[in-house]
């Protein structure tokens, strides 16, 4: 990998919804919603994508509930994530 634009332990933000594409444990819905666009989360791993090593992925645990506790891993393309703040719309 070449370049990484984000290191374990950064605080990062979903910059869209992120979506279960059918391997996300404790979702039900194929499409359900991981994490909403705004939600702040922690990265806590990085590799590549197996089917293309030229893809960037990050291990993202993003907060889920009003505790802020952190929620099981998720793999994330890095343009999924930002760090800007997010703004209430």
């Amino acid at each position: 990998m070449e370049t990484v634009r984000y290191e374990i332990g950064d605080m990062v933000f979903a910059a869209e919804d992120i979506l279960n594409d059918g391997g996300m444990p404790g979702i039900e819905d194929e499409e359900g919603l991981i994490a909403a666009a705004g939600t702040r989360g922690v990265i806590v791993h990085y590799g590549v994508a197996e089917m293309d090593e030229s893809r960037e992925i990050y291990l993202v645990q993003f907060e889920n509930g009003p505790d802020g506790s952190l929620g099981h891993p998720v793999g994330c393309l890095p343009e999924e994530l930002t760090q800007d703040v997010a703004v209430d719309a």
